[in-house]
């Protein structure tokens, strides 16, 4: 099984600096496979909470190069929740590599772990009679500290449900869980990176010297 590793991370800051310059980024450091990914990049200021910036991947197995290639860009650039990343955040930036695996059709909203499985949700909105789904990676319930009902009615929201939350509702959910593998660099460390592999630190247009 492949696991989320350095070189995707780097490869994903790679392709963002490529972005800025107008370049092409290095080719990967990593095997081609084809896998289900996410891309986040969270900001870190004063040492501070890392917050998110941007989170954008596939739930479908996807060419693990193009795949980040394409979702480093997509989550940076154009997640709707936020603005656009700049080459000026570039030093407090954080990226974590997802890799996603073990789907399983659980036996109801409730049949999962929070710290251990992602979830997808898909139900019915009785108000509109559409079909809605969203997705949370398996970090996210244990980080925001929330319970399996609080992550699942949040999840409801994200999906784009706006009228009462009741248990009804809940139960008429259809839950896929899964597992994922992950790794996190900060732009700090692809730096130490790029300098220790390459020889030298990457020149960013419109980022400041480092």
């Amino acid at each position: 099984m492949v696991s989320a590793n350095r070189e995707m991370a780097v490869f994903c800051f790679d392709t963002l600096v490529a972005h800025y310059n107008s370049e092409q980024a290095p080719p990967p450091a990593f095997d081609e496979g084809q896998h289900p990914l996410f891309v986040t990049w969270k900001k870190v200021v004063n040492g501070g909470e890392p917050r998110l910036r941007g989170c954008i991947g596939t739930l479908e197995a996807h060419c693990l190069i193009n795949g980040f290639r394409d979702y480093a860009l997509t989550s940076a650039l154009r997640d709707r929740r936020f603005p656009p990343i700049q080459a000026k955040e570039l030093p407090y930036l954080q990226c974590t590599v997802s890799i996603l695996t073990n789907y399983e059709i659980a036996r109801d909203y409730l049949d999962w772990e929070v710290g251990k499985h992602g979830m997808i949700i898909e139900f019915t909105d009785p108000d509109y009679n559409t079909r809605r789904s969203a997705t949370y990676l398996p970090e996210v319930a244990a980080h925001e500290g929330w319970t399996k009902i609080e992550a699942i009615d949040s999840l409801i929201r994200k999906a784009g449900y706006n009228g009462t939350i009741t248990e009804s509702l809940r139960k008429r959910i259809r839950l896929t869980r899964y597992e994922s593998t992950l790794f996190t660099m900060h732009f700090s460390e692809y730096l130490a990176y790029v300098k220790t592999a390459r020889g030298a630190a990457p020149t960013i247009n419109g980022a400041k010297p480092h």
